[in-house]
Parts: C-alpha cells; sequence; structure tokens
C-alpha cells in the first residue's frame, strides 16, 4: 500500500515539477524555433543552447514544448474533473434526497449520457462548436458527470435515512440547507476518490481530442497534440513521440495508483 503511495508521489512530483519549473526557468521559447536545428536528437547543442529532449520538425526546444503542454493538458484536466464532479455530485444528491420525478428525470439523462461512447460524444460536440481551450473544457466537463451523480445519489439514499437528517426535518430547516449543509459533507470523501479515479480517463480523453486536432489549436502544445504532431516523423524523430507518451503514462499511472491507495484507506476507515 505504501510502495503505491510512494511511486504515485514521485510521479507526480515529476510531472508537477516538469510543467511548473520548465515554463518558468527554460530559457527557450516553446513556440518559435530555429530552422537550423530540426531534428536534433536529445542532449545535442544547436543554435547555441543544449536540447535535452531534442527539437522537433521546426527547430523547437521540446523540453519547453513538453512543459508547457504538460502543465495546458492538466490545466484543462482539472478544470473539467471539477465541473464534473460539481455538477454530478449536485444533481446527484438531489436525485437521491428528493426521489419521485426528479429521480426518474436526473437517472434517465445519466442512462442517455453513459449510452454514449464519451470520446465520440466529445468529439461530435467539438466538431460542431469547433476546437479551442475553453469549448475543450466545457465539453469535457459536462460529458462527465454522470458517474459522479450515480455514487452522489446513491449515498445520499443512505444518508438522509439517518437520524440527524430526520431531526433536521424535524425542526424545519429547509431542504437544500440540509442537502449542502448535513448530505453534502457525508459523500465528500466517496466523490473525492472517485474523482481521483476519474483523473485518468480525462487525461485520456484530453490527449486523444489533441492527437486528432480538435483540441487546443497549433502552436500551442499539449501532450497529445505533441504526439499528433510528432507521428509523421516517428520513424526519424522518434523522441517526439516518446516524451509525451511517457508523460501521459506517467500520469495515468500516477492517478490510478493514488485513487487505488485512497480506495483501500477509506475501505480500512469504514471497517
Amino acid at each position: 500500500m505504501q510502495a503505491d503511495l510512494i511511486v504515485a508521489c514521485i510521479l507526480l512530483v515529476v510531472a508537477f515539477g516538469t510543467c511548473i519549473l520548465v515554463p518558468l526557468f527554460w530559457p527557450l521559447d516553446p513556440v518559435r524555433g530555429v530552422f537550423s536545428a530540426t531534428f536534433k536528437p536529445p542532449m545535442s547543442f544547436a543554435g547555441g543552447h543544449l536540447h535535452p529532449l531534442g527539437t522537433d520538425q521546426l527547430g523547437r526546444d521540446l523540453l519547453a514544448r513538453l512543459g508547457l503542454g504538460t502543465a495546458i493538458s492538466l490545466g484543462i484536466v482539472f478544470v473539467a474533473s471539477v465541473i464534473s464532479a460539481v455538477l454530478g455530485t449536485v444533481l446527484g444528491m438531489i436525485a437521491g434526497y428528493f426521489g419521485g420525478w426528479v429521480d426518474a428525470l436526473i437517472m434517465r439523462l445519466v442512462d442517455m449520457q453513459l449510452a454514449i461512447p464519451f470520446i465520440l460524444l466529445i468529439l461530435l460536440i467539438v466538431a460542431v462548436i469547433g476546437p479551442s481551450l475553453m469549448n475543450l473544457i466545457v465539453v469535457l466537463g459536462i460529458t462527465g458527470w454522470a458517474i459522479y451523480a450515480r455514487v452522489a445519489r446513491a449515498r445520499t439514499l443512505e444518508v438522509r435515512e439517518l437520524e440527524y437528517i430526520e431531526s433536521a426535518r424535524a425542526i424545519g430547516q429547509r431542504k437544500l440547507f440540509i442537502l449542502f449543509r448535513h448530505v453534502l459533507p457525508n459523500i465528500l470523501v466517496p466523490q473525492t476518490v472517485l474523482l481521483t479515479l476519474d483523473l485518468p480517463r480525462l487525461i485520456i480523453l484530453e490527449a486523444s481530442v489533441g492527437f486528432l486536432g480538435l483540441g487546443v489549436q497549433p502552436p500551442t502544445p499539449t501532450l497529445g497534440g505533441l504526439i499528433g504532431e510528432g507521428r509523421s516523423f516517428m520513424l526519424i524523430a522518434n523522441w517526439l513521440v516518446l516524451y509525451p507518451g511517457l508523460m501521459i503514462a506517467a500520469l495515468v499511472i500516477a492517478c490510478n495508483l493514488l485513487g487505488d491507495w485512497l480506495v483501500r484507506r477509506n475501505d480500512l476507515r469504514e471497517l
């Protein structure tokens, strides 16, 4: 258990260190390149600078682009995950507490959401409204709320029958006050664990959309966009795909290990 946590922390420190320290302190521009320095392999000198991860087809430093791309991709994923968690938790609590036609309506929306493959739905929406940073965040956020709603509803159905909830209703407290003052604190832990477990899915989705060219548009880098740009040059410059792919793998593995650790810890507390 502790080994999983240590590995997850190491991977997250590397990822966050890359996306924070590189854009702040690395001197090379991630957008502008030097044409005389195209396709330089890792640890080579060109244009008077060392390129630890090499350069791309336009002579841009891959380390600078990887740092900025990781920061942008993580920002998209975290904001979208917060949107999904907040929207799904609120709707799930409302469905579980009020029941009746409200519950039926929200749960049918959940069924409809889960019936459509996420990647196809996201590609369809992005293709219609256009690719941009804000559009991608909104689309990822509003297409991932269903699982949060289901878990929040199930937990709310248990909590609303507890004695202190009955006491709050008996003294005349408003339903919305009961929801956010008494019910919400009791479902925050499972929702937080679910958020951690859902982050790998969002990371892969964001990278997939970027790889297909429907995410953040060039020359602004993202992890999926870097792989999409470098796939045509894999035979002559495999580092263009290797390092962004390793970063995506590190983030997914770290989030999965952290989520598994939180699940086991939560189970032990309940015991």
